[in-house]
């Protein structure tokens, strides 16, 4: 562990803040709701405690050694046992680790082992996980025919 955290520019004590989120995955034409762990950057953090809506039913301070546990990713007693890490969550921790290093007063917010859920929480956008897009030529921008006549 200590390796990967030193290549990283994080250590066992750093803080983080993990988030319950509502997302969907789509199986066989079905859409199914599923609770997923991800690490909250300080930015998008800021913008959670102004009231944006967001798809975090709450969110809970963490030290990076409470979740990082030998190599292996431990679950903090907050989350539901159905719950799941998400894609790259160990990566995606550490980079958001490094945003509350550099910017402290976010920190001030939410107090380490603390947990919140007031927030402005809505599945008015679902968030689908697998989602594909696919691209056609429909999706082409029709061009006014001026567009590259010089006049």
């Amino acid at each position: 562990m200590t390796t990967i955290l030193n290549q990283a520019g994080v250590s066992a004590d750093d803080y983080c803040i993990l988030g319950l989120a509502t997302c969907f995955v789509r199986e066989d034409g079905e859409i199914q709701e599923v609770e997923v762990i991800e690490p909250i950057p300080s930015a998008y953090w800021e913008t959670m405690l102004r009231g944006v809506e967001t798809s975090y039913k709450f969110v809970c301070a963490k030290t990076v050694g409470d979740i990082l546990v030998n190599d292996s990713l431990q679950k903090p007693d907050e989350f539901p046992p159905q719950s799941q890490f998400c894609h790259n969550f160990t990566e995606m921790m550490l980079a958001a680790t490094r945003t509350y290093k550099k910017k402290e007063e976010a920190q001030t917010h939410l107090p380490l082992g603390e947990k919140k859920a007031d927030f402005n929480y809505s599945l008015s956008r679902k968030r689908i996980l697998n989602n594909i897009k696919t691209v056609s030529d429909d999706d082409n921008v029709k061009q006014h025919p001026n567009t590259h006549k010089i006049l």
